[in-house]
C-alpha cells in the first residue's frame, strides 16, 4: 500500500471536509448570460476603439497609468504588435556592462540593457560583465541557424505514410519555390522526415535573415502545407500545420543537440586573481559547485545544464522587443565549468535556442528600439550579432551567480538590494 503523507494537506482534501456535495457543484456549474464588460469587435487601434474599451473598465485612475499621453500620441505605432489594445506597462530597465564581446559578429564593448522587475538580477549580470570585461572578454561563437515548422500528416495506415513520404522526397524543389514566394527573406534551409506508424512529420527548417521568423516560418510553412492539401497522391485522414515536433516555446532534448534560432557558444579563460577579485572565491570551489549542480539537475530531469540563462534572456528580450516566452526553449543550454592548465576558471556557455531579431516584431517599437539602438544593434545585419552578445551576457550571470553562492554572498545580495 502506497504510503500516505498525513503532514501534506492541498485544496481538493479541504474542500471534501469543508464543503458540501452541492455547494461544490454549484460553484462549479456553468453560468450563462450576456457577459456585462463586453469588448468592442474590432481589435485594431484607434481612438474611437480605445474610448470604448475603457468605458468598460471604468476606472480614471488605471486609464491614466497605462495610457498616459506618450502612449496615446504613440498608439497608433502598436498596430501590428498587440490586439484589443488599452495602454502601455513601465518596466524598469538597467543597464550592465561593459560587456565585452569578442564574437564573430559581435565585436566591442556593449552597455546590455534589462528590463525587469527583480531586484538583484541587473547587479548580478553588471558583476559578471565586468569580470568577463577585466579578462580580456568572452569569446563567442555562432554555430549555426535555423528555425522550424512541422505540419504533422495521418494516414489509415503505414503503407499509406510510406507512399506519401515517397513523393514528398521528390517535392523539395516545389517546396522551396513556395516557401520562399511568401517571404523576401526566408529561405527554405532543408526538410526532415519523420515517421511514427501511420504519422508523417514533415520539418521545415528555414534561414530567416534578421528576423526571429516565427511568423514568417508559419505563413511560408502554410502555403507549403496547402500545396500537399491538394495535390498529393495519398490523402491524409487529417492533418494540421504543426504537429508539435518543432521545439515551438517549450524546452525540447532535441534542440538541445541541433538548432532552433541561433545556436551559440561563448567562453573565458580567468585567472584565479580575478576570480578572487570579483567573485571572493576560488576556481576550485566554483568547479566543485558545477560538478554537484550538474548531478542535481540530472536528477531533476532538467534539460541542459544551467544557472539561470532565463533571468539574461527575458529580461534582455523584453527590452528589445523579443518574443518573451522564446524565453521558454531560449533558456535551454549548457553551461561547463573546469580549472583550466593555468590554474584559473574556463567557463562556457552553449545555448543552442536563441531566438532573437533586430528586424521586425517589437524592434521597431519606441523604446525597443532606443534599447537595440544603445547597443548598436537595430536593424539588418544585426540579429547574430545580438545572439553572440546574448550568449556572453548568459555566461556573465552563470559566473556571477556561481560565483555568489561559493562565497556565500546570494542571499545577502538579494537582501540587501531587495529591500522588501
Amino acid at each position: 500500500m502506497p504510503k500516505i503523507n498525513l503532514h501534506r494537506r492541498d485544496h481538493a482534501s479541504a474542500l471534501a471536509n469543508e464543503m458540501s456535495p452541492e455547494t461544490l457543484q454549484q460553484k462549479l456549474a456553468p453560468r450563462f448570460g450576456r457577459p456585462q464588460k463586453r469588448l468592442t469587435p474590432s481589435p485594431y487601434i484607434s481612438d474611437k476603439n480605445l474610448e470604448r474599451r475603457w468605458s468598460k473598465i471604468d476606472n480614471p485612475e488605471w486609464q491614466a497609468l497605462l495610457l498616459d499621453d506618450v502612449t496615446r500620441e504613440q498608439a497608433e505605432l502598436y498596430n501590428k504588435n498587440i490586439e484589443y489594445f488599452i495602454g502601455t506597462v513601465n518596466v524598469p530597465v538597467g543597464v550592465a556592462g561593459p560587456l565585452r564581446v569578442n564574437g564573430l559578429f559581435a565585436e566591442g564593448d556593449y552597455l546590455v540593457p534589462l528590463a525587469t522587475t527583480e531586484a538583484a538580477l541587473v547587479a548580478s549580470y553588471h558583476r559578471g560583465s565586468q569580470l568577463l570585461t577585466a579578462a580580456g572578454g568572452a569569446s563567442a561563437m555562432l554555430l549555426n541557424e535555423g528555425v522550424t515548422r512541422t505540419p504533422g500528416f495521418a494516414f489509415y495506415n503505414l503503407a499509406e505514410a510510406g507512399q506519401f513520404v515517397a513523393w514528398a522526397v521528390t517535392q523539395y524543389a516545389q517546396f522551396k519555390q513556395i516557401a520562399e514566394s511568401t517571404t523576401s527573406h526566408g529561405k527554405l534551409k532543408d526538410i526532415n522526415i519523420n515517421i511514427e506508424g501511420n504519422h508523417v512529420y514533415l520539418v521545415f527548417e528555414y534561414l530567416t535573415g534578421d528576423a526571429s521568423g516565427q511568423n514568417m516560418v508559419t505563413i511560408a510553412t502554410n502555403a507549403v502545407f496547402e500545396f500537399i492539401m491538394h495535390n498529393s497522391p495519398i490523402e491524409p485522414e487529417f492533418a494540421f500545420l504543426d504537429g508539435n515536433l518543432s521545439g515551438d516555446k517549450k524546452a525540447t532534448a532535441q534542440t538541445l543537440r541541433s538548432v532552433r534560432g541561433k545556436k551559440v557558444t561563448a567562453e573565458a579563460n580567468i585567472p584565479a586573481e580575478l576570480i578572487e577579485k570579483y567573485l571572493h572565491t576560488t576556481p576550485e570551489k566554483m568547479m566543485q559547485f558545477a560538478q554537484m549542480t550538474t548531478v542535481g539537475g540530472t536528477l531533476s530531469g532538467t534539460i541542459g545544464i544551467n544557472g539561470h540563462y532565463a533571468n539574461a534572456l527575458a529580461a534582455l528580450y523584453i527590452a528589445c522587443g523579443q518574443d518573451a516566452a522564446c524565453v521558454a526553449e531560449s533558456a535551454v543550454g549548457m553551461t561547463r565549468l573546469e580549472i583550466n592548465r593555468d590554474g584559473g576558471l574556463y567557463a562556457s556557455v552553449t545555448l543552442p535556442n536563441i531566438m532573437v531579431g533586430t528586424v521586425g516584431g517589437g524592434t521597431g517599437l519606441p523604446t525597443q528600439k532606443a534599447c537595440l539602438e544603445m547597443m548598436g544593434l537595430h536593424g539588418n545585419g544585426q540579429s547574430q550579432a545580438l545572439a553572440e552578445v546574448a550568449a556572453a551576457l548568459c555566461l556573465a550571470g552563470e559566473l556571477s551567480i556561481v560565483g555568489a553562492f561559493c562565497a556565500g554572498h546570494f542571499s545577502r545580495a538579494h537582501h540587501k538590494l531587495a529591500r522588501d
